[in-house]
This record gives C-alpha cells, sequence and structure tokens, in this order.
C-alpha cells in the first residue's frame, strides 16, 4: 500500500484523488494540506505543513502554482518523492524543482493521463517517418474557464515532436495577423474554449495526398486523477532523480 500525502485535497482534482483512494487496498490518503479547512475526510487536513506528524511515502501536489515552493520546500523537508501535477508553473519554480531533483525524487508531467502521454509517444514515432513531407498541425480544446492558452498538454506533445526533428522548429500560435505562406519547419498550435470540455487533443500530420491523426479524448477529470495515483505507486522507493510520465510508459514498451 502506498501512503500519500494530498496537497490540495480539497480542490476539485484533489477530491477526484480522495474519492479514487476511498475503499481501495493499494492507495491511503494519511493526510492532506489545503487553504480551505476541511472536517468531512476521514484523514487530518493541515492549512500549515509543518504541522503534519503522519507517515507517508509520497507526496502529490494537485494545488495552484503559487502553492509549489511551499509543498516543495515540505518534500525536501521530508525527503519524500514529489509528484507535481500542477501546471502554468513560472520558470523559476520549474528550476526550482529541477534542483530539488538533485536531492529527492520529483515526478513532473504536464498531463497526468496516461492515454495522453501514450499520444506523445506515438506522436514521436509518426514524426521520425512522416516529417519533413507531411505538415504538422496540433489542436486541443478546453472548457472556458481555462486561464491558460495553449494548454500545457499542446506545448508537451509539440516538445515531444520537436525532439525528433533536428532543423530548427517554430512554434505558430496563431496565423491571423501573419500574411505569408506556411513554413516547412512550422507547427501549428490552436486552441479551442467552450463549455465543460475536459480535454481534447489533436496532432494532424499533412501531405498533398493524406492525413494521419493522433487524437486523445478525455471523458472525465478521473483520467489526471489515475494518473497522479500511478505515479505515486511508481516513485514510491525510488531514488533522487526527475521522473516524468514517459518513464513509467516505458515499463510498458520495455524501453
Amino acid at each position: 500500500m502506498v501512503k500519500i500525502f494530498l496537497n490540495g485535497c480539497c480542490g476539485r482534482m484533489g477530491k477526484a484523488i480522495a474519492a479514487l483512494c476511498y475503499n481501495n487496498p493499494d492507495y491511503k490518503i494519511v493526510a492532506g494540506g489545503d487553504i480551505i479547512e476541511n472536517n468531512t475526510y476521514d484523514f487530518p487536513v493541515y492549512t500549515s505543513l509543518n504541522e503534519c506528524t503522519e507517515e507517508f511515502d509520497v507526496i502529490i501536489d494537485f494545488s495552484n502554482a503559487k502553492a509549489v515552493p511551499t509543498i516543495l520546500e515540505f518534500a525536501l523537508n521530508r525527503k519524500k518523492p514529489f509528484i507535481c501535477c500542477t501546471t502554468a508553473l513560472s520558470d523559476e519554480t520549474v528550476a526550482s524543482i529541477l534542483k530539488a531533483s538533485e536531492t529527492i525524487p520529483v515526478f513532473k508531467s504536464a498531463n497526468m493521463s496516461l492515454g495522453i502521454n501514450m499520444m506523445v509517444e506515438l506522436c514521436k514515432q509518426a514524426t521520425r517517418i512522416l516529417y519533413p513531407e507531411f505538415d504538422i498541425e496540433i489542436v486541443e480544446a478546453h472548457h472556458n474557464r481555462k486561464l491558460d492558452a495553449p494548454s500545457g498538454t499542446a506545448i508537451m506533445i509539440a516538445n515531444g515532436i520537436k525532439e525528433e526533428i533536428d532543423e530548427n522548429v517554430e512554434y505558430v500560435y496563431d496565423r491571423h495577423s501573419v500574411n505569408k505562406a506556411r513554413s516547412k519547419n512550422e507547427i501549428g498550435i490552436s486552441s479551442i474554449r467552450g463549455g465543460n470540455i475536459v480535454g481534447e487533443h489533436s496532432a494532424m500530420f499533412i501531405s498533398d495526398e493524406e492525413i494521419v491523426t493522433i487524437s486523445h479524448s478525455a471523458q472525465t477529470r478521473d483520467v489526471f486523477a489515475k494518473g497522479a495515483l500511478t505515479a505515486a505507486k511508481f516513485m514510491a522507493g525510488k531514488d533522487k532523480g526527475y521522473y516524468t510520465m514517459s518513464d513509467v510508459i516505458a515499463q510498458y514498451i520495455g524501453e
């Protein structure tokens, strides 16, 4: 059984993770952290992390960007694996997470869905085969409350594709003000916002004769919660270092 400290336990994703752990013999949330006091859980919730005395195996953080430095310091002090699921982090915070991986095990992914990370691996394989004969475009769609555009996941997909291309690649986010033909080394990234879309991502490989589309559709937010728990099981007992969902997927594909 993996014992978890869940930061951001009173948020939407925190509640989803707590629900999945309820009566699940593989996971147990022993304590949580949040700025909101909560007496409905069967584990203590701390507004001040230093008050936590429970023992745990890993920390899952699904909070907000401003809270990450505090929970990262808590992970360093307790010398526990840190799973960062929070997005829209500043460059300074990302750098501090990388620095922390020199001391403790750190896991970070722009998207915790196992399926979306599998999509990235498939896009990398497609790029090796199809580029440069095929143009590459990425389209993402999310709910109307999402603040950032393009999504961090769209950038993650683009970065994975870029790794497979030897030449310089330009990300193009908006073409309405540019009156010129598309360059071969572009990756176009387009965003759609509306309704309650959980998350839709498509990578299109387009030639004059055919189109290959690799896509992923999140039906519920539980996919991200399940991915966080998969990461928790993977990280329990790991040595210091920086880990991503690619390391989890490598277990399945034998790399």
